[in-house]
């Protein structure tokens, strides 16, 4: 069962190129920023369609889901806006908002929409108004894993929640064999490795669990993994690392930290006619039918999770760059309009695919930078 390793070799060569561009834009001497009056610092800002304003700082934190496509936003935003220094900590979603919230940052950036008590809280830093939820990327949650010799793993919705709370242990479980009848499954002890620290990637994956497998999971969606015991390990990073050095071991992470590590990734059993692959393009498929269910400027989504459409993969989540609609800080707000503004572009929306993750359906994304011009 070879299938995982022409797929994932082309999406390491992708994360190569984008990483070789990234660093020809870093590099390029003939760019200067907005605050310089050279015609050329305009003219290569207008050509990578960035309209650069503001100066300074910009300090902003939380998902570590979008941190590899943060890390090249930034990269091409800085090699035309010089005046501009963005500063993004991959802290995970639950401790950007709450830094958010305390007024430290810019903006956050989070996996899950804001709870209506993070809203009302948000009123105290707002001046006039209030934080919303605003989408800028969306992507697959891969569930990689470990296990000498066997590649191309299919699970569906009620295995996956029994190995995640341990009543299937072993990875030569029948309700496993049953699924992969042509793999060499070993007896091999599972080891399921969760987030530690609050995570809007835990929230979308349990939200999964909770919807498509609600008589095994029995666990209220939250940011926090629920199930006691097991291996843990701090954002994204953490537990993809996890996973690559431990034989045996399942986790949950973006698609791009699973093309970045070399790790395998499960096929899902949705009943479609074939079982689902963790592809930007299957997450878009799912995103496609996603809802806006915010009101005014917040543009909130709601996902199907228990989607049985043709290459939808439903283990999918958004993530939200979080700022107040009304009353954002006078010394960052161009700052925060020049570089959301770039994300939500047609430019900054194109190197997605090549990270892993899905651009932002084309209505969604024009609503989006609507919103990100409107913010005061």
């Amino acid at each position: 069962m070879k299938l995982h390793r022409k797929t994932r070799l082309t999406a390491l060569f992708a994360v190569t190129a984008a990483g070789a561009l990234a660093l020809s834009a870093c590099g390029s001497d003939d760019n200067t920023g907005t605050g310089s009056s050279t015609g050329t610092g305009e003219s290569s800002a207008a050509a990578a369609g960035i309209d650069c304003k503001g100066s300074g700082e910009l300090r902003a934190s939380g998902s570590s889901a979008q941190k590899n496509a943060i890390d090249q936003w930034v990269n091409e935003f800085q090699a035309a806006c010089k005046d501009i220094t963005v500063n993004y900590q991959a802290t995970g979603s639950g401790a950007g908002i709450q830094t958010f919230l305390q007024g430290n940052t810019g903006f956050a950036g989070s996996d899950s929409a804001l709870k209506p008590e993070e809203v009302e809280q948000s009123k105290k830093v707002c001046t006039n108004g209030q934080a919303i939820n605003i989408p800028m990327l969306g992507g697959p949650i891969a569930v990689g894993y470990h296990v000498e010799g066997v590649d191309g793993l299919v699970l569906d919705a009620d295995t996956m929640a029994k190995i995640f709370n341990g009543k299937i242990t072993n990875w030569n479980d029948d309700a496993i064999k049953k699924l992969n009848p042509d793999a060499d499954l070993p007896d091999l002890k599972i080891q399921p490795v969760s987030r530690s620290d609050e995570s809007g990637t835990t929230d979308n994956f349990t939200k999964y669990l909770a919807a498509a497998a609600p008589e095994s999971w029995t666990y209220e969606p939250a940011k926090k993994w629920p199930v006691k015991g097991g291996q843990s390990a701090d954002g994204s990073s953490g537990v993809s690392a996890q996973v690559k050095q431990t034989d045996g071991a399942i986790s949950y992470f973006e698609l791009s930290y699973a093309a970045a590590n070399g790790i395998d990734t499960a096929k899902l059993d949705t009943g479609a006619s074939t079982p689902v692959e963790a592809t930007s393009a299957n997450a878009s498929n799912a995103i496609s039918a996603a809802k806006i269910t915010g009101t005014g400027g917040d543009l909130a989504m709601e996902l199907d999770y228990t989607t049985k459409a043709e290459g939808a993969y439903p283990i999918t989540l958004l993530t939200y760059e979080i700022a107040c609609d009304k009353g954002n800080k006078a010394d960052t707000l161009d700052a925060v309009k020049s570089f959301l503004g770039y994300t939500a572009s047609e430019k900054g929306q194109s190197v997605l695919n090549q990270l892993g993750y899905a651009p932002l359906p084309a209505e969604v994304a024009a609503k989006v930078r609507s919103t990100v011009a409107s913010l005061s």
